[in-house]
């Protein structure tokens, strides 16, 4: 179990320590709207890519491998670390959830990060998620990151926290892509809103009775006050929309504010989703915009997600675990990987083509095809077929030199 106690520094100030600028939790953007991460999950589109790339990480097993003498590579099953990057990072989490909180916290805050509690021998035991509002990162004396923790009064070296950071300016801390895109985001945000005000505080009719009097003033505010109560009350929400009004007094009514069509708000709705896919790097039809998706595309923008998008995102958690979980002696022979064999696979008829071109041609065996579908293997299926027409060119120069007693054979053959 992770002691603080054990680690205690208490948080340095003066001397050569500087804290790291960038944890800013909210960014007034340019439509005067407040943006936070809370607040920008109100928007669909934000809230589908962040989860989108939560749950496609999530979904990946990461896995240890140890290198081999030949070149190839096996699981390192035997590891201390094996089980806490694989199935338990904690004792609370399982290894969906932990990935998925990470990758969620990382696609909103641009930075995650976890205690790491090791044992007696240095290896990892397990790692304990924190929120990122709850860690100051500052640069120390020697130039390394230290990590400050407000709640506990403590300091820890960078043995001590994993850190996965996005995008960085500084090399110390992530930025976020939602501060750093605030006015498109309070953009939407304020399309949402106003949507909303529409529906709950817009008066629609379809026509107007006026009664023909010569208009007198109204000298009493009470009076105003009534009658534009009783206007709201009347006329304005859903359920009011497109009925008759009844005006007297020659008064008449003159719509001052623009429609909806030509403030073109189903369009700007749409440009947000756009602008949100652009973000995140997320192909459109991902998150269910499906209007330019057809399906000869549809898979090979899937394909595009995972090499240009996911990649990415996986490189960052599996370099990070590198640096932070194994010990220098152990990167050469060690590393940590996410396998993404799962999303690169086709449909069933270009997989089994697949399949039966490597077989063919001597680089699958049966084995190696019923493992790739997760098929038990069956007796004698890892052999390997070598096609009769791709023969070492020295062996076919040797066979016009045969020997006596090949000779006598095939005379014997032919004899029969």
């Amino acid at each position: 179990m992770f002691i603080p106690q054990f680690f205690k520094r208490s948080r340095p100030g003066g001397g050569n320590w500087t804290t790291v600028l960038g944890g800013i939790n909210a960014s007034q953007s340019s439509a005067g709207i407040m943006v936070t991460p809370e607040t920008a999950l109100a928007i669909g589109a934000v809230r589908a890519c962040v989860t989108l790339l939560a749950e496609s990480v999530a979904q990946l097993p990461c896995e240890l491998y140890v290198r081999d003498e030949k070149g190839g590579r096996r699981r390192a099953t035997d590891h201390p670390l094996y089980d806490v990057i694989h199935s338990q990072p904690n004792r609370k989490d399982t290894s969906f959830e932990y990935y998925e909180q990470q990758q969620g916290v990382l696609g909103l805050e641009g930075n995650c990060y976890s205690i790491i509690d090791r044992d007696g021998k240095g290896f990892p035991t397990e790692l304990i998620p924190i929120n990122p509002k709850k860690v100051t990162v500052m640069k120390g004396p020697d130039g390394m990151p230290y990590y400050h923790l407000p709640d506990i009064g403590e300091t820890l070296p960078m043995r001590m926290m994993h850190h996965v950071k996005y995008f960085s300016l500084d090399g110390y801390i992530g930025t976020s892509p939602i501060q750093t895109n605030a006015d498109v985001l309070g953009l939407g945000l304020a399309v949402e809103q106003h949507a909303a005000q529409v529906f709950a505080r817009g008066t629609t009719m379809s026509g107007v009775i006026e009664r023909p009097r010569e208009a007198t003033t109204i000298k009493s505010q009470d009076a105003i006050d009534r009658l534009l109560a009783k206007w709201t009350d009347r006329y304005s929400g859903v359920r009011n929309a497109f009925s008759v009004a009844l005006l007297q007094e020659g008064m008449s009514y003159k719509q001052l504010s623009q429609d909806n069509e030509k403030a073109q708000l189903l369009q700007s709705r749409q440009w947000t989703v756009n602008e949100v896919c652009r973000l995140y790097k997320i192909p459109p039809h991902m998150i269910q915009l499906l209007d330019k998706a057809t399906n000869n595309n549809i898979e090979h923008q899937g394909l595009q997600f995972v090499m240009y998008t996911l990649l990415a995102w996986l490189k960052r958690h599996e370099g990070a675990m590198m640096r932070d979980l194994l010990l220098p002696s152990e990167r050469r022979e060690l590393y940590i990987e996410f396998n993404v064999s799962s999303l690169l696979r086709g449909d069933q008829k270009s997989r089994y083509e697949s399949y039966a071109l490597g077989r063919q041609w001597g680089w699958l065996s049966v084995n190696d095809i019923r493992r790739m579908e997760n098929m038990p293997p069956i007796e004698g299926g890892d052999k390997y077929l070598t096609p009769l027409n791709m023969v070492d060119s020295s062996l076919i120069t040797g066979m016009d030199k045969a020997t006596p007693q090949q000779l006598n054979e095939v005379r014997e053959i032919l004899a029969r």
